[in-house]
């Protein structure tokens, strides 16, 4: 499912595209192969950082559609057309890629293809299974806060793709079950208060 080519590259080529503005449907062409690892990440992002409602639960449905693709097995993600078509200003792209550039380098550094067996058919749909619980305990976890663990591992899950690194993956993972559990207190701590009125 994913090339060679290393996120700093696919990066310097999106942030390199012709044009004043950049469509969704532009952007998938350049990440081809990687589209579904880099959309991971981007849709894990914001949610690395305290976001108020409804950015979680925007992300959280978006990333689970991308999920539910890698489940059935899908080569390249779907969106709906209107999505596809919206477009952004090529600027703010290549401005936001100069400002990941440097993480990402310093991952890079780390990172290389390790326990590559996490990147075969069956255990990618594996892992869609996991990034689709992560997404939907995005959509419950406590506000502001409570989604920074799940945002946290949903990108490290996807660098891990796209670096082919399963020891990133499974540090993702770690993550995401240390994000889910704080998502299942919070919906208990929830229930137990509306119970307690009856």
């Amino acid at each position: 499912m994913f090339s060679s080519a290393r996120t700093s590259q696919i990066l310097t080529a999106l942030a390199s595209q012709p044009g004043e503005r950049l469509t969704v449907r532009d952007i998938m062409t350049v990440l081809q192969d990687r589209a579904f690892a880099v959309l991971i990440v981007l849709l894990g992002l914001p949610n690395c950082l305290p976001m108020p409602p409804p950015i979680p639960l925007i992300c959280g449905l978006l990333l689970a559609l991308v999920a539910i693709q890698i489940v059935v097995g899908r080569e390249s993600p779907w969106l709906p057309g209107a999505l596809l078509n919206r477009s952004v200003a090529r600027a703010d792209v290549e401005r936001a890629v100069g400002r990941a550039m440097p993480a990402f380098r310093r991952l890079e550094r780390f990172s290389r293809p390790r326990m590559t067996f996490l990147d075969t058919p069956i255990t990618l749909r594996f892992l869609g299974m996991v990034i689709l619980i992560m997404a939907l305990g995005m959509l419950f976890a406590p506000p502001f806060l409570g989604q920074i663990p799940l945002g946290l591992a949903v990108c490290l899950v996807g660098l891990g793709l796209v670096e082919r690194d399963g020891l990133v993956i499974l540090g993702g993972v770690v993550v995401g079950t240390v994000g889910m559990t704080l998502s299942l207190g919070f919906v208990y701590a929830i229930f137990s208060g509306i119970e307690s009125f009856f």
